[in-house]
């Protein structure tokens, strides 16, 4: 979507491309970065790379319990690098291991208890966890037990942001403008999004598919005044984009989305509204000092950022797309973004040195260097040229990883297990993040240790319940009118992982399938008496 859109727009930036080029000549010391050379045999960096050569005694040793005992185990592209290098080994034997994006992980786990497996082990938040379980449930598999890493709260702030008294303020405004359609990012509990539906209908997007689900909602549902959060960078940046397409003819608007052109873009954009006070901590790093560090020393690199990276950030990746030379969008498009590229330099087999700028949290690197050398594995029966990609994480200098063992303080919100900790585990020095004033790195992502996932694999099953801290937990609370969550989940006939699904469809089909479903929502809500008038 972002990218016909950046197409359009070939002309701007160039300016800002000069004056980079001309800043890059001062003697500023570059940011970390991770390099991988040509050959599968000699790929190597800092971080991530090291660590997909894992201990085979390790990998092993896991791959042998989780066979014995049917574990299956779904992780975030976010995890602790040591750990994605163990699981990146281990699923060449036993195939039950997914790392992806939040979307994928609970389906991914559904396909392993129809496969056979009778526990799901979970790395990721809180909110990932306990929708693992409800999809399970909804499928059928309530007998599959699954687990989080950590007797204590894993949790994001994105999530704690929607869970606020701030929120409920948005909703309830929200509510008494009439019709509204309240579309919540996936990164937050199902609580909340049971919660938010009973004060105004209510659809789940992830940040591959907010902008056509946004666009449908607008051409479905006249008048429609739609309510984005709570990521208050991700709206903004969905407001300069939908801003950029109004300058576009009708019929490249049309490519975009059938139903919209010129004037129902000029027409929307003062009834889409986003929440002001959500953010991802590790991508509120990606601001000013990270933008101008970019602009001085890798105006010539690829660009990837996150959707949820602050507006500066998110216009200087936008106008790497113009040039064919950037990605905006989930962390899978960014994976893609970069595979696409090292393939065409493949397929060109000329020597080239590829830099992509990570605009996303450290622990993707882990599985883009997996990505690189299966490509480069593939390509390794033919001579060619001498390829080498360079991953440069641009952290801000507050975030650079240290070993010293000064006081600090750590926000409130964070869990006590990291009160301690000098740097995140697995991230390397200079790589990610210090815990302390800054981050690249996501501290509770990185609650996801090695040493939890065996302690709770070893220890299955579980006969004397020491595990039950570690258990996902269902869902039994009560909405304010006195609802189960399950029960607003199956409104209409609709399964209890209404709120995740129904965004799938609209990725698959974002103009036809999720019409009917749009209209569903909004009138049954209405048809509820739920409006606050």
């Amino acid at each position: 979507m972002a990218d016909q859109v950046a197409d359009h727009l070939q002309e701007e930036g160039v300016e800002r491309v000069e004056k980079g080029r001309e800043m890059s000549e001062r003697a500023v010391p570059p940011p970390p970065s991770s390099l991988l050379a040509g050959l599968p045999a000699s790929c190597s960096g800092d971080g991530g790379a090291m660590f997909l050569s894992p201990d085979e005694s390790k990998v092993s040793g896991l791959v042998n319990t989780l066979k014995e005992k049917k574990i299956g185990i779904v992780a975030h592209f976010y995890m602790d690098p040591e750990v994605q290098g163990i699981l990146t080994a281990a699923k060449k034997q036993w195939p039950h291991i997914q790392i992806s994006d939040s979307l994928i992980m609970a389906d991914s786990a559904v396909k392993m208890a129809e496969a056979g497996c009778d526990y799901i082990t979970v790395l990721g938040v809180d909110f990932m966890s306990e929708n693992v379980r409800a999809v399970l449930d909804q499928a059928g598999f309530n007998k599959v037990v699954v687990y989080r890493m950590s007797s204590e709260p894993i949790g994001c702030s994105l999530a704690d942001a929607a869970s606020s008294c701030e929120y409920t303020h948005f909703l309830r405004e929200a509510s008494r403008c009439y019709p509204s359609l309240h579309v919540i990012y996936i990164n937050t509990s199902l609580e909340t999004k049971a919660h938010a539906h009973e004060l105004v209908p209510t659809i789940t997007c992830t940040s591959s598919n907010v902008v056509p689900t946004i666009l449908q909602a607008f051409s479905q549902i006249p008048n429609v005044n739609v309510w984005y959060g709570p990521d208050s960078y991700m709206g903004a940046n969905i407001a300069d984009l939908f801003q950029r397409m109004a300058t576009m003819s009708d019929e490249e608007i049309a490519k975009i989305h059938p139903d919209h052109n010129r004037k129902s873009l000029s027409s929307l954009l003062p009834r889409l509204h986003y929440y002001q006070s959500g953010n991802c901590m590790v991508h509120d790093m990606f601001g000013h000092e990270v933008v101008e560090k970019i602009k001085e020393q890798y105006c010539d690199a690829f660009l990837t950022a996150h959707f949820e990276v602050p507006g500066e950030m998110f216009s200087l990746a936008m106008e790497a797309k113009q040039r064919g030379m950037g990605v905006v969008g989930s962390t899978q498009n960014i994976l893609d973004f970069i595979k696409d590229h090292v393939m065409g330099a493949l397929d060109k087999n000329v020597d080239e040195h590829l830099q992509f700028v990570l605009g996303t949290e450290s622990g993707m690197i882990t599985s883009i260097v997996a990505a690189v050398q299966e490509l480069l594995h593939f390509y390794s029966s033919q001579e060619r040229a001498n390829i080498k990609v360079e991953i440069v994480f641009p952290v801000s200098s507050d975030a650079i990883s240290k070993t010293s063992n000064g006081s600090h303080h750590v926000g409130s919100s964070m869990a006590t297990d990291l009160d301690n900790l000098t740097i995140v585990p697995g991230v390397s020095s200079g790589e990610g993040c210090s815990i302390h004033g800054g981050c690249a790195s996501c501290p509770y992502m990185k609650m996801n240790t090695l040493g939890s996932l065996i302690k709770i694999c070893h220890q299955l099953p579980d006969k004397n319940n020491k595990l039950s801290v570690y258990q996902a937990n269902r869902i039994n609370v009560r909405t304010p009118l006195g609802k189960s969550v399950a029960e607003v989940g199956k409104q209409g006939g609709y399964p209890t992982s209404l709120f995740t699904r129904l965004s799938m469809v609209m990725v698959t089909n974002p103009c036809n399938s999720c019409s009917s479903i749009l209209v569903f929502i909004l009138s049954r809500r209405l048809d509820d008496g739920v409006y606050l008038k």
